[in-house]
């Protein structure tokens, strides 16, 4: 195709004019491939494409050469370095929800589904209801560079993009052929391993080219015993023995794990058995194409598909299944022996009603989970003339995912009767030697579909010829979108209906909404080749939405770029972000959990879950005893079983959408007199109101009984005591609106590249990327107080169940050393000291991480790749309250050291 200017801009890439602009941690580029940038380009953050880097939105890049040094196996190898992200859910596992083995992305921590994901500056396609992207869909090996965008950005991309962007970059115009493996060895398990081929070429005299992949990875598991920070946390669950107490005279008795008689109540600790990392296998292809048809027309695509499987703990957790029932005993049992007969008291009809609480030896629940991701996408593009251009692409992605559960089973049969009370005459129920697979059977957790449909038509171009500002005539961009988001779960019979072993807080869905869309975006020279400004703009941006789900919506961007000469550019953004309810918060029906799951004093406790109940203040003596008395709280010291509470989460018909409003103001500064340096300072402020999110039970009951013990807390309502007893009955966890979110802070990025001193090596590189956060705060209804959320973790200040973490201070910095054909890297990562967002006694210290890695270019063909991560094996932080992962965080590295090796061949 003829190409016009236009379509120009929409078709080059500029990656290493990217990363001179806005910084990147430990590149290795050519300062001088800048200067050569002058080709238009199309970045991130923007629908118009322009022939300078001017963008107001601040935005950092992390190129391939990053990539490659840290031997990125996964995108959430990439992404757990980033300063301004939290973990989301990753391979731990460490979240609830519908997360089912996927890695997420939450900037920020302000939540991931606040974060929009996009592929080549589309977006890529969600697997859950709550718009979440799994990033172990996107082929890390094909990234060739991730742009990650401050601030809203819901006036150019559409909803979502509330705490910012995140571009993945593919290449899809790839030349010849390149092969690459890696094997990352940690000590005891989580190994990973993966294998890629990528290639691509012109067809039909040039005019098209093709770019395929194909890959294939692995990570095996990590089970908590293999870390010796697990070794506090216990997870006790009935011994396998058996525990036994007859009914009519109260005689208790009990085996161990020897088949020997007790008189002592007998536990298992499984917590070595657990996962610590969920083993995956992952396998990936997809092809990009663009052909010339005419002249002026260009049609282009992809078609990507990944299908992952993942091992975790899923919704049921990993608990293995246990009975506390009443059973009838026969005096004729040919298993009662005379030491423990004489405890039993038999009626006249020769039974006797025995209450039996044992492990049926089943061993460690576990979900495996299926998921596969396609997407495809078609598109035209050309010129009118040679100041405007078009695009026109329909885009449709779609996730199924099947998950299901093992060592569970059914526990009654047809007629709604225990099978293991079938069992008790029949089976030698009376100590450890008793097999009951007979009882386990797989169980469907969930059949889940996932749909997205796209379609968006672009006009872009600009005014030459037509009308022109003193500076320069004016860039534009308009459009429509429309969009289409469809959810459908099926939940397994048996977990829904409770007739499986344990809540499984799984639910059927059928669900859809759609939007319409209209956008435009102008970019306005104002000023140029004048004293202290060498070019100002002015960019204004603009969309209407239209939802089916909810009420319609405006959001806007306005923005400034001021280039006062060569080394100083000042850049200024105010932009209103929405986001619609997504499926699950919406549509998502209430569903039940047992509260013992939360509860770390019960045996049911299953260690992901915690840091979101720490039991009842009224009971333990922490909560105002006036306000306990109010809301008919027992006494001090009453028992409470909290397997007799639920635990409800689910969607809001009622929800409203959130509105943000986001401010950036920043700095773009390259010296001409210090060669190879530059630098970029960017203030943001993001305040959402009307903030979807849950408020966890600790964070309700100390906000109700300690924090603020007034007769109208809004708060106390969030859980629910019953009438007659005056104990927690019900924790409401389900989605609503609270208040305000609010953070603002600072990213920083520096980069000084010079000449080697003293002989080390011929080229030097400092690189630094942070972030600090100068406010953060969580207001959870208009009537209470905000609660200071900066430089804390807990889930008193997040409601999404993925980041507990909200560092005030993160960074990675680096120092590169060049040498012929070697890079030599040494990084730091670092995560600020935080605080219990409850309790600010309770802190974890400043954390820092040392990686070294290294990498040969052997011959133009071969490079190859060596890395320690976490160089000195630092283990988690463990508080005292509020962890959420075996006494730790999950944000935290709890692999420990890890070795790494990687080839390339490229031809």
């Amino acid at each position: 195709m003829k190409k016009n200017k236009i379509t120009r801009l929409l078709a080059c890439s500029a990656t290493t004019a990217l990363m001179a602009q806005f910084g990147v941690v430990g590149s290795a580029m050519a300062q001088d491939s800048a200067e050569k940038a002058a080709e238009i380009i199309q970045i991130t953050g923007s629908r118009i494409a322009r022939s300078e880097l001017a963008a107001t939105s601040p935005v950092t890049t992390i190129e391939k050469t990053q990539l490659q040094l840290d031997r990125a196996v996964n995108v959430e190898d990439i992404t757990a370095k980033l300063p301004q992200a939290a973990a989301g859910a990753n391979s731990t596992g460490a979240t609830v929800g519908d997360s089912l083995g996927s890695s997420t992305l939450d900037l920020r921590g302000l939540g991931q589904n606040r974060t929009l994901v996009l592929i080549n500056g589309t977006r890529a396609t969600p697997f859950s209801f709550r718009n979440s992207v799994d990033l172990n869909s996107i082929p890390a090996g094909l990234i060739k560079r991730v742009d990650v965008l401050t601030g809203g950005a819901a006036a150019i991309y559409g909803a979502d993009a509330v705490a910012g962007v995140v571009n993945f970059i593919l290449d899809d115009q790839y030349e010849g052929l390149e092969l690459s493996s890696s094997y990352e060895m940690p000590k005891g398990g989580a190994e990973q391993f993966n294998v890629d081929a990528i290639f691509g070429g012109d067809i039909h005299d040039g005019r098209g080219h093709v770019t395929g992949y194909m890959g294939y990875s692995e990570r095996q598991e990590l089970l908590a015993g293999e870390r010796d920070f697990t070794s506090d946390t216990k997870t006790l669950v009935a011994g396998t023995g058996g525990n036994f107490t007859d009914v009519a005279s109260g005689n208790f008795f009990a085996f161990d794990e020897s088949g020997s008689l007790a008189n002592s109540r007998q536990t298992l600790d499984v917590t070595s058995q657990r996962y610590l990392i969920q083993p995956m296998k992952r396998l990936s292809a997809g092809v990009f194409f663009g052909y010339d048809l005419a002249d002026s027309v260009e049609a282009y695509g992809r078609a990507m598909f990944t299908q992952v499987r993942v091992t975790g703990a899923g919704s049921t957790g990993q608990t293995p299944v246990a009975v506390n029932e009443q059973v009838r005993i026969s005096a004729d049992n040919a298993f009662i022996t005379d030491e423990f007969r004489n405890l039993l008291t038999f009626d006249a009809n020769g039974e006797a009603l025995v209450n039996v609480e044992r492990n049926l030896g089943l061993g460690l629940q576990h979900t495996k989970t299926t998921r596969n991701t396609l997407q495809f996408q078609l598109g035209l593009r050309g010129d009118i003339n040679d100041n405007i251009a078009w695009d026109l692409y329909g885009q449709y992605g779609r996730t199924d995912g099947k998950a299901t559960v093992y060592n569970n089973g059914v526990r009654l049969d047809a007629a709604g009767n225990s099978r293991f009370a079938a069992l008790a005459n029949s089976v030698d129920i009376f100590g450890p030697g008793a097999d009951f697979s007979s009882l386990s059977n797989p169980v469907l957790h969930s059949d889940r579909q996932r749909e997205q449909s796209i379609v968006a038509l672009t006009f872009s171009g600009d005014t030459l010829g037509l009308f022109e500002m003193p500076a320069g005539p004016l860039s534009y961009a308009v459009g429509y979108e429309y969009r289409k988001e469809h959810g459908i779960q099926t939940a397994g019979s048996a977990l829904r209906s409770g007739t499986a072993y344990g809540l499984g807080g799984i639910f059927d869905m059928d669900a859809e909404f759609d939007s319409k869309e209209f956008y435009a975006e102008l970019l306005v020279p104002l000023l140029v080749d004048l004293p202290f400004i060498q070019e100002l703009n002015l960019e204004g941006a603009y969309r209407t939405s239209d939802y089916s789900n909810t009420d319609s919506a405006n959001t806007n961007k306005l923005g400034l770029s001021w280039t006062i000469n060569d080394d100083l550019r000042l850049r200024a953004t105010r932009q209103t972000a929405i986001r619609a309810p997504n499926l699950g918060e919406f549509a998502g029906p209430e569903t039940a959990l047992s509260l013992a799951l939360f509860d770390e004093n019960s045996a049911q406790f299953v260690p992901r879950l915690g840091g979101r109940f720490d039991g009842d203040p009224c009971l333990d003596g922490r909560g105002n005893a006036e306000q306990c008395a109010r809301f008919g709280a027992p006494a001090p010291g009453t028992a409470f079983d909290s397997s007799k509470a639920i635990y409800t989460f689910g969607g809001n018909p009622d929800i409203r959408p959130e509105e943000a409003i986001t401010y950036t103001v920043g700095l773009v500064y390259t010296p001409d007199y210090i060669d190879g340096f530059d630098l970029t300072l960017d203030y943001y402020d993001i305040e959402i109101n009307d903030a979807v999110s849950q408020i966890q039970p600790i964070a309700a009951l100390t906000n109700c009984y300690i924090d603020n013990p007034v007769a109208d807390n809004p708060l106390c309502g969030a859980v629910l005591r019953d009438p007659n007893t005056g104990l927690i009955s019900q924790t409401l966890v389900n989605d609503l609106n609270l208040a305000t979110l609010q953070q603002s802070g600072v990213d920083i990025g520096m980069r000084y590249r010079f000449d080697s001193v003293l002989g080390f090596g011929e080229t030097l590189q400092l690189s630094y990327q942070g972030n600090v956060v100068t406010k953060q705060e969580r207001q959870d209804n208009a009537t209470v107080a905000a609660r200071d959320c900066k430089g804390t973790f807990g889930t008193a200040c997040t409601g999404d169940f993925a980041s507990i973490l909200q560092a005030d201070y993160r960074h990675r910095a680096a120092v590169d050393l060049y040498l012929d054909d070697v890079n030599v890297q040494l990084s730091w990562r670092r995560i600020g000291d935080v605080v219990n967002a409850l309790d600010a006694t309770d802190s974890i210290s400043a954390q820092n991480y040392i990686d070294l890695a290294a990498s040969w270019q052997v011959s133009d063909a071969l490079q190859l790749t060596f890395g320690v991560d976490n160089l000195f094996d630092k283990e988690p932080p463990k508080p005292e309250s509020a962890a959420n992962l075996f006494g730790t965080v999950s944000d935290y590295d709890v692999i420990g050291r890890s070795f790494g090796l990687s080839v390339r061949y490229r031809q």
